[in-house]
């Protein structure tokens, strides 16, 4: 089998109930769940919550929510790969064993079906442990500059201070939207961005972390603006 896993807790601090709160249109979750279903790689696609209203409105939309998600993995620093294995486990209790398993995040809106597919593609063809997309950073990191409370700048590598950007490597971060791993790799306590990891990449401009206020509008004007030129 293989599954979708959709963490989606109900406590969010910075942004409260972001996982259901009107974004453009739809609820947040809605997003995740539409490319899931659209990319047709999944025999299951399932939410875990420990969240009535969540749970509802994940069921409305077309998802399973088959258990609640226990208070132990529901906290602000609870990790992604314990909720996956979990839910892997909780399912195989009711005799559902999956093989190929796909965490997605609740807040990813700019998620495609074909990305999942494409992931999925790698996973298959790769020797990877974790598959996920990845995009590159807008500058060289190589170039970063800390502050100091009273605002005095230095570089954190001030080797790089005469170089060239043009003539650094290009660097990328994790688009925090989704990963495929085979099911036994979510037991392992290993890192999903350690070694073994492979990326695919997608362009910077569907790409938005949502952890705050300002995030969420920065998102929603990238996503309106990336519907009008559709």
């Amino acid at each position: 089998m293989r599954l979708a896993v959709i963490p989606a807790r109900g406590g969010s601090k910075r942004v409260p109930r972001k996982n259901v709160r009107d974004f453009c249109g739809r609820p947040m979750i809605a997003w995740s769940i539409s490319a899931a279903r659209e990319s047709g790689a999944f025999d299951r696609i399932v939410v875990s919550t420990d969240d009535d209203e969540i749970a509802e409105t994940a069921r409305a939309l077309g998802a399973e929510v088959p258990f609640c998600r226990p208070a132990e993995l529901s906290g602000d620093h609870t990790p992604t790969r314990p909720v996956v294995s979990h839910a892997i486990r909780a399912l195989a209790s009711q005799g559902s064993e999956a093989a190929e398993v796909c965490c997605i995040y609740a807040t990813a809106p700019f998620l495609e079906a074909n990305d999942i597919l494409a992931g999925l593609r790698i996973l298959r063809e790769r020797p990877c442990r974790y598959v996920f997309p990845v995009t590159s950073f807008a500058f060289p990191i190589e170039r970063a500059l800390r502050m100091s409370e009273d605002g005095a700048l230095r570089m954190v590598d001030a080797e790089m201070a005469m170089t060239r950007s043009q003539d650094l490597e290009e660097a990328f971060h994790d688009a925090g939207q989704f990963y495929w791993a085979a099911a036994d790799q979510w037991h392992k306590d290993e890192p999903i961005l350690g070694a073994g990891a492979c990326g695919l990449r997608v362009p910077r401009t569907r790409v938005q972390d949502i952890d705050t206020e300002e995030d969420w509008a920065v998102a929603e004007s990238m996503f309106k603006a990336m519907r009008l030129r559709q």
